[in-house]
């Protein structure tokens, strides 16, 4: 990909980094567990098939999940990995009609190439960054990589050491963040790994913040200002982000912004879209 391309084309226009349901079989309600909580109405072990999931591999309670007590489905999102691993590395053959052995290898390599998928969102995402500008070739030589280790078959994404490849996705993230929060102007709070749950955040001055990891758990943020904030792996469960400023906040992922509250004022940046629960009851 020419550089200027791979710079000027952000994560939100991969429609390939989000997920399809319509060409997936379903994995997410099958693979992963889920443990009773308030995210999840009961218990499900992984590689048993969700009771709500139909023959057709829809969601049977898809409008009333949330009401239904299945507000963990509500802000996942599998970053593409369900087509990839329906489609390519399984070439279109259904669990549910194929042999039992393909079908446990299908659910394995799901929750790796979700991993996969998550990095190269990021490492897309870095790449439009102009400040990032110092270490672009290195991110495009891992994104590149990263697209290529997707591609790889069921037992080589089996055996394949995720957790190595992402340390070394990681290192370049965190210099991308210290080059990108450079350029905010104004002292930056590094908050990195901060348990900040249900602080009193109102009208803060977050810019350039390092929130990277945090937990903001039921924090109040109404109307703070998180401009070129790093948000990577920021727990926002519940955060009120109502008329908050999050324009050029990097590294934020829909699944995040899911699980938080908001309002038609809140400012995002344009990679994330405004969820629908946050206006949908007034």
């Amino acid at each position: 990909m020419p550089e200027q391309t791979a710079q000027r084309r952000d994560a939100s226009e991969r429609p390939e980094l989000r997920g399809d349901c319509a060409s997936c079989f379903g994995l997410c309600c099958v693979a992963l567990p889920f443990a009773a909580s308030r995210d999840f109405a009961r218990d499900k072990p992984a590689g048993k098939t969700c009771p709500n999931l139909r023959d057709d591999h829809r969601c049977g309670i898809h409008a009333r999940l949330r009401d239904e007590g299945y507000t963990g489905c509500t802000v996942y999102d599998c970053f593409g990995a369900g087509q990839k691993v329906s489609q390519v590395t399984f070439g279109g053959r259904d669990w549910r009609t194929g042999p039992a052995d393909e079908a446990r290898q299908m659910f394995d390599v799901f929750p790796v190439v979700r991993q996969l998928h998550e990095l190269l969102w990021y490492l897309t995402e870095a790449l439009t960054l102009p400040a990032a500008r110092p270490v672009h070739a290195d991110l495009r030589r891992l994104l590149e990589r990263t697209e290529q280790l997707t591609l790889l078959p069921p037992d080589g994404l089996a055996a394949l050491d995720v957790g190595a490849h992402r340390q070394e996705v990681n290192v370049l993230l965190l210099r991308t963040s210290e080059l990108a929060r450079a350029a905010v102007p104004g002292r930056k709070k590094d908050r990195r790994g901060a348990d900040l749950m249900g602080a009193r955040l109102r009208g803060a001055d977050l810019r350039g913040a390092g929130l990277r990891g945090a937990y903001l758990i039921a924090a109040d943020l109404t109307g703070a200002d998180l401009r070129g904030a790093d948000m990577i792996g920021a727990d926002l469960r519940d955060a009120d982000l109502t008329d908050a400023d999050l324009r050029g906040a990097f590294f934020l992922t829909q699944p995040q912004l899911d699980a938080a509250r908001g309002s038609a004022g809140t400012r995002l940046p344009a990679s994330v879209t405004r969820p629908v629960h946050w206006t949908a009851r007034v």
